[in-house]
Formats: structure tokens, C-alpha cells, sequence
């Protein structure tokens, strides 16, 4: 017997007055003092954000996000100094047309060109490698030794993901709006619908599409974690996330199944533009929010599912 049994098992060889229920009023039993306190748990979510965005392969994504609105910002400058007009012919992303006019459209901008592919496969590949990568580097079963077990292991981890969503959201913005102001004329813009906002409005509006578009991303989210407990390998649950990504949106493209669309988790992704409305037009926006919730839910349970009830032996 090793000295860990030995010390675990010793206690109850004792007298029984040593195992028995605590009386009333008395200090906590042994089970409880083994839980782990908040203060622990946020220790842990904190090393997991630190260890999370010190990856060598978390800031080459926040780069790439970074630098596609500057891409975008430039290629509209090129275009109008030909004289001609961006995003003619209705091509292009949204509100790329007036991003000349006004460089806080390019916040919008960017966030429609990043949203369906570049802002989900990242959310995807931090999602998958969350728990497969642990397991393929071998950490897995360390950290499960530590009190907080595997519940709330998943749920930091899930937290962690969501905190990415929020921040490679933000880049996207950020790097918008200082490009936009640097490229292009900034002031009072004009809503889909017509009507006149001030700069400041605008502003407040721009954070409001960022937060709608990071809630967008949290169905991928929750399935990225799903795919991450399925594997070892942290690269097959980041190709198998990214690649499912992929999957969805090529079948909301077709037309003969327009009945299942609704449901696919980036059919109202785009929702966010009606935010620009003056009123907000809120149904699609309330949709999308509720269709996130659902899949959060649905893939989350399963992960759990699957976490709590894995022979963990890597």
C-alpha cells in the first residue's frame, strides 16, 4: 500500500468517534473540508485565461483578427480613390458601401466579414484544444487531481472560451474603429433606416453589435468543448470543430432547406445589422439569442455528459 492509501485509509481504522457524523454546531467533517473554496476557483479560471492568451497560437489568431479590418480599411481607400464607389453592385460585406463616407462603418464591416468564418474557426480552435489538448500534452489527469473536479473543471474551461469569443470580438472592433478613423472621415452617421445618430450614439451602437456578435459565437462555443471531450488529440477536435463550422453554413445555403435553417446555429448571425435600425428591430436579434442559448445548453449537457463519465488515462 502506498503512502497516499495509507494516509486516506488510516483514519478509519481509528476509533469511531473519528468517523462519525458531526454532531450539531460542530466543525466541518472531513468531505467538506476537502471542497474547494470560491476563492480556489477563481484562482483556477484565472490561470486558465493566463495560460489561455500566453499561447503562441491564441495571439497569431487575435493577430489575424486584428489585421483584417486594416486589410478591409485599405482596400475600400484603394477602391475610392479611383473614383469609384466600394462594394458596387450590391457586392461585398454589409455597410461596406459606406465606409467611405464614414470610417465607424468599417466597424460594422469587419464584424460582417469576420463573423462567418475568421471569428467562429477561432472560437473553434481554442474551443476544441480545451480539453483534447490537455489530454494530447498529457495535463489532463494532473489538473483532475486538484479539488475541483471534473464539473467545474468543464465549466472553466467553458468560461474561458467564452471570455475568447469576447475578446477576439473586441480586436475585431478596436482594430476597426482605429483604422476607420485613421483611413477615412468620422462624425455623425446616418441607420439603415434613414434617420441621422450622432458619433457618440454611433459609438454606443458599434459596442452593442460587438456584444450581439460574441453571444453569437457562443453555440460554437459550447460545441467546440463537446468535440474537445470526444478526443485525445487536440488538432483532430480543432479540424473536427472547424470542420462541422463549415458543414452548417454550406447547408444554410441551400435553398431546399430553407425548413431546417431556422435552426442551424449561424442562420441570424448576421442579425446584428438591425441594431443600425432606428427603432432596433429586435426579433431576429431575440432569435439568434435564444438559438445560442439552445445550443449552449444542448452541447454543453453533452460535454458534461461525456467529461464526468470518461476514463481519463493520459
Amino acid at each position: 500500500m502506498s503512502r497516499a492509501e495509507a494516509s486516506h485509509t488510516g483514519p478509519r481504522e481509528e476509533p469511531a468517534e473519528e468517523s462519525a457524523v458531526p454532531a450539531p454546531g460542530a466543525g466541518p467533517g472531513p468531505q467538506a473540508a476537502r471542497r474547494p473554496s470560491p476563492l480556489w476557483s477563481l484562482g483556477l479560471f484565472r490561470s486558465e485565461l493566463l495560460t489561455t492568451f500566453r499561447r503562441w497560437r491564441t495571439l497569431a489568431l487575435l493577430a489575424v483578427l486584428a489585421a483584417v479590418p486594416v486589410l478591409v480599411g485599405i482596400a475600400v481607400r484603394i477602391e475610392t480613390s479611383d473614383g469609384s464607389a466600394p462594394g458596387g453592385g450590391g457586392e461585398g460585406p454589409a455597410f461596406i458601401s459606406q465606409v467611405s463616407n464614414n470610417g465607424l462603418f468599417l466597424v460594422f464591416t469587419a464584424l460582417a466579414a469576420t463573423l462567418p468564418f475568421f471569428l467562429p474557426m477561432a472560437v473553434g480552435v481554442v474551443a476544441g484544444d480545451a480539453i483534447a489538448g490537455e489530454s494530447s500534452a498529457g495535463t489532463l489527469r494532473y489538473l483532475l487531481v486538484a479539488p475541483a473536479g471534473r464539473s467545474r473543471l468543464l465549466l472553466t474551461k467553458y468560461a474561458t472560451v467564452l471570455v475568447f469569443c469576447l475578446a477576439a470580438t473586441l480586436v475585431v472592433a478596436v482594430s476597426a474603429l482605429a483604422a476607420g478613423a485613421l483611413l477615412f472621415p468620422v462624425g455623425d452617421l446616418i441607420t439603415i433606416s434613414g434617420t441621422r445618430i450622432t458619433y457618440a450614439e454611433g459609438l454606443g451602437r458599434a459596442l452593442l453589435i460587438a456584444l450581439a456578435v460574441a453571444a453569437s459565437l457562443v453555440g460554437v462555443a459550447a460545441l467546440g468543448l463537446f468535440v474537445s471531450t470526444l478526443t485525445g488529440s487536440g488538432i483532430a477536435a480543432m479540424a473536427t470543430t472547424v470542420g462541422l463550422l463549415i458543414t452548417v453554413q454550406i447547408l444554410d445555403q441551400i435553398p431546399q432547406l430553407d425548413a431546417l435553417q431556422p435552426y442551424f446555429f449561424p442562420h441570424y448571425w448576421l442579425s446584428f445589422a438591425d441594431l443600425m435600425r432606428e427603432p432596433v428591430y429586435w426579433d431576429d436579434l431575440v432569435r439568434n439569442l435564444g438559438l445560442q442559448a439552445l445550443y449552449a445548453a444542448v452541447f454543453g449537457s453533452a460535454a458534461w455528459a461525456r467529461f464526468t463519465t470518461r476514463d481519463i488515462t493520459a
